[in-house]
């Protein structure tokens, strides 16, 4: 028998009780032992839930308890998260976690204090919630130079985007609706302002390139600007507009970033509405491969857990190898990234944008109509550098908004 423990009895920590009582003999079995939840840590207390016999509020007592080998960690947050984690490891007890926040930030830190353990660090449900992803890129993608990962990585602000499209409806409206449904916090900024996607990207580049990416480092945007009129566009354009965290390599540079694109409708991407997440993954000797499932949620996200959980109950003693050092990766110059642009410029009559002026600045441009919208000028650029499109924006006061086009 293996005893674990859980720290945290919130949405994702009770999954993972759920998620292991009711599976417990496929899940021994693939273990190859029994798994048994010793102890469950949170400051709370349960009264009339069968967990209250195992709850605990101090962590030392799992500290100190030999008998546990592995600590889920599903608490979240930067602290105490991370110090419980690292004791844990130093310990001798393997952790598993979801907690995107504390991997982003501490990932390559606790991998080597594991490794010197001999005890392992897994963190399957940090990106894409029940989604796999971390283990084929550790695991199975280890003959491909990857040169691109590209993902929808966040559930609530792909309801919203996707509500907006189908229905016409305005931003605010629907983040509303979402708060309403329980996708979206009572404050929601971390993820329609990409800083959630923004950690994800993060970890998921720093384990393809085997190097610290420092989210702080990632250029995000989220959505809260994103209108009705900009969908308008992107229907006039066959496609569709989506929040994407991407890592890409061009000339053995490294570029990162998080932002809505508008991408056609024969992107593998464009599909995936609702709450859903996918990452789109390419190699050299892959090629195209994608990765789609619930992003989130307490079941699917318990699911990732428990299944990290399983694998360090098979390797118990050993640890699994991962390259993800603690130097940090040189990101490329994001102002010389390129890409195409829409641009919205308000104006009463066509003649208010000098189309010279368009061509000086931004060069040649395809002028854009959308049904329904008046008194602006729109047009896509062809692919410019991030910093010199900023410059040029400059010189249009009338600017409404702009969009990166992903095709």
């Amino acid at each position: 028998m293996v005893n674990i423990a859980v720290l945290g009895y919130g949405t994702v920590g009770s999954g993972v009780v759920e998620v292991i009582r009711t599976n417990q003999a496929i899940i021994n079995k693939h273990a190859g032992d029994e798994v048994h939840i010793k102890y469950v840590l949170d400051l709370r207390e349960f009264e009339g839930d069968p967990i209250q016999e195992i709850l605990v509020h101090n962590f030392d007592v799992i500290l100190q308890d030999e008998d546990v080998k592995v600590v889920v960690e599903v608490m979240g947050g930067e602290e105490p998260a991370h110090r419980f984690v690292k004791q844990a490891l130093e310990a001798g007890k393997s952790v598993c976690t979801s907690n995107k926040e504390m991997v982003a930030k501490y990932g390559a830190e606790l991998i080597q204090v594991a490794k010197e353990h001999k005890v392992n660090f897994l963190y399957e449900a940090s990106v894409g919630g029940g989604i796999p992803i971390i283990r084929p890129l550790i695991s199975s993608l280890t003959c491909d130079d990857i040169t691109e990962v590209t993902g929808i990585l966040n559930g609530t602000t792909n309801y919203i985007l996707t509500k907006m499209r189908d229905e016409g409806s305005a931003f605010e409206e629907v983040l509303k609706e979402a708060q309403e449904k329980g996708y979206a916090e009572r404050n929601p900024e971390a993820d329609i302002e990409g800083y959630d996607a923004c950690r994800k990207i993060a970890i998921l580049t720093s384990l393809v390139c085997g190097r610290q990416v420092d989210y702080e480092d990632v250029h995000t945007e989220g959505i809260s600007q994103i209108t009705k009129t900009d969908f308008l566009y992107a229907k006039a354009l066959k496609g569709s507009i989506k929040l994407l965290g991407t890592y890409r390599r061009i000339e053995d540079k490294v570029y990162v970033m998080v932002a809505p694109f508008i991408i056609s409708e024969q992107h593998p991407l464009y599909h995936v509405n609702d709450v859903f997440n996918a990452i789109f993954v390419h190699g050299n000797m892959l090629d195209d491969a994608m990765f789609y499932g619930r992003g989130a949620g307490k079941l699917p996200t318990a699911s990732a857990v428990v299944s990290d959980v399983v694998d360090e109950v098979k390797h118990m003693g050993k640890n699994i190898m991962q390259i993800w050092e603690t130097g940090k990766l040189e990101l490329g110059n994001f102002d010389e990234w390129k890409h195409k642009f829409l641009v919205r410029i308000h104006s009463e009559d066509i003649d208010d944008v000098n189309m010279d002026d368009v061509k000086k600045a931004f060069g040649d441009v395809l002028y854009m109509k959308a049904d329904g919208v008046k008194n602006e000028t729109a047009f896509v650029t062809k692919p410019m550098e991030e910093g010199a499109f900023r410059e040029a924006v400059k010189q249009f006061p009338g600017v409404l908004s702009t969009i990166r086009v992903g095709f």
